[in-house]
């Protein structure tokens, strides 16, 4: 495939840019969650990472998706959380420092786990194929477009958080610019193919956010976890990181037609979730103020992907 504006710096700015914005609201006070309440993040932390690929490889197989197709929907659902998930989270009244935690963590877990499972997927969907990522290039490339602006932005929200919040802002805002500019670039790079593309991937597409909403909840309601946790928890199983998804599989991978089950998820996620938030939002709150206290506790909200 021919690299393009939106795929060779379009999409690695703006995936720069919104993990800036979600260092700009971490401290490293955010990670004792993990010491002082360990159980959710951890059962977060096997949803998104075990629970989700899981259910996406049993969707590629009962659907029998074309090759790019299915390693597209699989890339997408190795590719957890995100700073959209933090900000519905925050809207719904969840736990938002355990959704800030999770995307921290996830964020780094992501820069191992994606280049180390991908190869083993396209040899597996797409035999024969010739394209692979390089372990050490990618976890390089992965490594200097996440965590490093994830760093800048911790660096800056400690030697001048009034700078940081100053920043909030125009970063969330310059993120949802640049978020559309992908997702439509995506779409418009496969528009001949569009509509074949959405009738075979659209369907897996929401059942995996459905299922994915329904293992956070699940897991909150089996483990007796509070609301705003088991809230938290469906929202972030739910919400991919399509930025980082689209930038896998066009950029890294060469091909943008696997980015399109990441370009759809993303849309039919933003239907699904703000049910999620109707749907608490209509709830009286069991524990009126928890939810206060901890998002004090946590950074503020960050910007979409």
């Amino acid at each position: 495939m021919e690299p393009t504006f939106v795929t060779q710096v379009v999409l690695p700015v703006a995936l720069a840019v919104v993990m800036l914005g979600l260092g700009l609201s971490l401290t490293l006070a955010v990670f004792s969650r993990v010491w002082r309440a360990p159980k959710a993040v951890l059962v977060g932390l096997a949803a998104q990472m075990l629970l989700v690929p899981l259910a996406a490889w049993a969707l590629v197989h009962l659907f029998n998706l074309r090759p790019e197709l299915a390693i597209g929907l699989m890339v997408l659902s190795l590719c957890p959380g995100g700073p959209t998930a933090t900000l519905l989270t925050h809207i719904s009244k969840g736990d938002t420092a355990l959704s800030v935690t999770l995307t921290a963590l996830t964020s780094v877990l992501t820069v191992v786990t994606v280049p180390a499972v991908v190869n083993g997927l396209m040899a597996d969907l797409a035999p024969g194929t010739t394209v692979t990522l390089p372990f050490a290039n990618t976890v390089g490339q992965l490594f200097a477009i996440t965590l490093i602006p994830v760093a800048i932005g911790m660096t800056i929200r400690a030697r001048a958080a009034a700078f940081a919040d100053r920043a909030d802002r125009p970063v969330k805002i310059a993120s949802g610019i640049f978020v559309a500019l992908v997702i439509l670039g995506a779409i418009l790079q496969n528009r001949a193919n569009l509509g074949s593309f959405f009738a075979q991937v659209g369907v897996p597409a929401l059942l995996l956010n459905l299922v994915a909403l329904g293992t956070g909840f699940g897991a909150g309601a089996l483990l007796k976890l509070r609301r705003e946790e088991a809230v938290c928890l469906a929202i972030d199983t739910a919400i991919c990181n399509g930025t980082l998804a689209i930038f896998i599989t066009a950029t890294l991978l060469g091909n943008p037609a696997m980015a399109i089950p990441a370009a759809i998820y993303s849309l039919l996620m933003f239907l699904t979730a703000p049910v999620v938030t109707w749907l608490n939002l209509r709830r009286p709150q069991a524990v009126p103020g928890v939810a206060a206290v901890e998002m004090e506790s946590a950074a503020d909200p960050v910007a979409p992907r």
